[in-house]
């Protein structure tokens, strides 16, 4: 379950010097614009209210505990077991680009081991030990060498799927859009391809019929807490919570391989989502787009103020909008009317 999110170990025997390091990471990770988050499993003795306050006996009573203010906020929970905990730990990974994982339990995560002195390796049980740093090595670049050049390979083991949106009231094409066809391929076949040459899995979402052969694709519907392409993005984030997504509309008769490897190009550590906006446009393109699945947590947070939308993500800083090459800017080209239809000019194959 943690192999495939950003979950870093720093372990060591009491003693070892692992929060001493992490205290040195976490501001140089932050300089580089990452979200960072700590994690703390199998403490003893924690105690993290006062006893006697409102919030430590509501908790005496056995329920867990929220409390936020203006400028801090934490929640306190009773013991769970272990798998259990690791749940909540990849829950809380969604969140953040990196978490640090302090501890010597043997998490299921890669990590370092920090190694006491008059010690020379980590026990068995610790699981996988990428790296033991001895107590006299310059621990701060050594883990740190270690850890960026982790995170940017980590960030790409992040499964890949492909997300095809159909459905709408085509209104003014007067006909269903994924359904209409250049050389002998209906749209929707078309995008369906050039996902699959990239992608693990391929869902088509949405209401409509679709062809023959496309009778292997996932079919998923649109949420209904959510409008407009939010509730067909919303629909595939929900339906594989750990999976990172290439996102098509129906009406893009250019979509090609191309585009979308260019898209998976700008995947990055601290890169939740790739929405283009094409040289001389004002409005970004966010349905051939690239969405991790932390984007997910921007959405839902938009969907609370009720001004979900696509392009509102390129408000967010954690979002990125460059241009796409000339050669492959087409795929952007959308088909709405007839007369849309009349101008463009599909390019054949995929």
């Amino acid at each position: 379950m943690l192999r495939e999110i950003p979950i870093f170990g720093i372990c060591g025997n009491s003693g070892s010097g692992k929060t001493t390091l992490i205290e040195m990471l976490v501001p140089r990770l932050r300089e580089r614009g990452f979200s960072v988050a700590v994690a703390k499993f199998h403490a003893s003795h924690i105690r993290i209210d006062t006893p006697g306050k409102d919030s430590d006996r509501l908790f005496e009573t056995g329920a867990d505990v929220t409390l936020h203010g203006r400028e801090q906020g934490f929640t306190r929970t009773h013991a769970t077991a272990d798998e259990e905990s690791v749940r909540r730990l990849a829950e809380f990974a969604r969140r953040y680009d990196l978490v640090l994982l302090e501890g010597r339990k043997p998490i299921d995560c890669e990590k370092v081991w920090l190694l006491a002195e008059g010690e020379t390796s980590a026990p068995e049980e610790a699981g996988e030990i990428i790296a033991k740093v001895a107590r006299n090595a310059d621990r701060t670049e050594t883990v740190w060498k270690i850890l960026d050049e982790w995170l940017a390979a980590q960030w790409l083991r992040t499964p890949v799927y492909g997300c095809v949106l159909i459905g709408g009231a085509s209104t003014r094409m007067g006909r269903p859009k994924h359904l209409i066809e250049t050389d002998g391929r209906t749209w929707v076949e078309r995008a369906c391809a050039a996902m699959r040459e990239l992608t693990e899995r391929v869902a088509v979402v949405g209401a409509g019929e679709l062809p023959e052969g496309l009778t292997e694709v996932v079919r998923l519907p649109d949420v209904t807490d959510a409008t407009g392409p939010v509730s067909g993005i919303l629909s595939a984030m929900r339906w594989a919570p750990g999976a990172s997504w290439l996102v098509s509309a129906c009406d893009l008769p250019n979509v090609s391989t191309e585009a979308l490897r260019w898209l998976l190009s700008t995947r990055a550590p601290g890169v939740w989502a790739t929405i283009p906006k094409l040289a001389g446009r004002e409005n970004v393109e966010p349905l051939l787009a690239h969405y991790d699945f932390r984007a997910r947590t921007l959405i839902d947070r938009m969907l609370t103020t009720g001004h979900a939308g696509p392009s509102r993500l390129a408000r967010e800083e954690k979002v990125i909008t460059p241009a796409p090459p000339v050669e492959i800017a087409s795929a952007w080209e959308n088909v709405n009317t007839p007369e849309d239809l009349s101008r463009a000019a599909p390019k054949k194959g995929v």
